[in-house]
């Protein structure tokens, strides 16, 4: 596969792989049947020029959300941190790619292979229609390549670092770049709510899967931002 081996290439001179950031996940046994997709916007098949890795603020999903129910939220199958939203391909200019090719739902069997990745069997349908059928031909090699980033990933202990006084946008991105060599800050992009939570981080990188300069969009706001992370572990 070739963009799992360019990959590989990139992320040797970054540091050595780390686990993802679920707490005693385990995954039930029965997942329910996930429901037809259906495309939230139009089909776009531009050429793809970078990537944008996006990780939730699982915790405050489950706040925000008020669901109880989910593998994600119910805290019967395990506790999450940071989560996989997506890995999104990203174009040159303009509008993203999207929706490229036929709404297929992934099998149970893939679907239960990456939920502690991303523990919701939906979103992981969502984001493989959407985003995986612009950068591969299966939902097998779209987790797969975003595993590999995945797990190349040292997740600030944000619940941690909830606790300090006067936290800002800035200290958060000081602990990721602390955390993973290699990265600059530029390349680190922060998504909270307009009062101030932790919603997303949103790593951006190039074609070649080195870490870039995120856009303004991805980047959000500056290191001097107040931020608020909610503690839900």
């Amino acid at each position: 596969m070739r963009l799992a081996a360019t990959i590989t290439a990139a992320l040797a001179v970054l540091p050595a792989p780390a686990l993802a950031q679920a707490y005693q996940c385990s995954v039930p046994r029965q997942i329910a049947p996930v429901r037809p997709l259906t495309p939230d916007g139009p089909v776009r098949r531009t050429a793809i020029a970078g990537y944008t890795l996006s990780a939730s603020w699982s915790p405050d999903y489950c706040k925000t959300s008020g669901d109880t129910r989910s593998m994600q939220c119910n805290r019967a199958s395990g506790r999450f941190g940071f989560i996989l939203h997506g890995l999104w391909p990203e174009a040159a200019r303009g509008p993203s790619p999207q929706w490229c090719g036929a709404q297929t739902v992934p099998s149970p069997q893939v679907l239960r292979e990456n939920l502690c990745m991303t523990p919701s069997p939906g979103l992981l349908a969502h984001e493989w229609a959407k985003h995986g059928s612009c950068m591969v031909a299966s939902p097998q090699k779209y987790f797969r390549v975003s595993a590999i980033l995945w797990r190349s990933i040292h997740w600030p202990d944000a619940d941690r670092l909830s606790r300090k006084r006067d936290l800002t946008v800035g200290d958060l991105r000081e602990e990721f770049v602390a955390a993973n060599r290699g990265w600059p800050r530029e390349a680190v992009g922060i998504q909270i709510s307009r009062t101030g939570w932790l919603r997303e981080v949103q790593l951006c990188y190039g074609k070649d899967f080195r870490p870039a300069r995120c856009e303004a969009r991805q980047f959000g706001p500056s290191d001097s931002t107040p931020l608020k992370i909610w503690r839900g572990l």
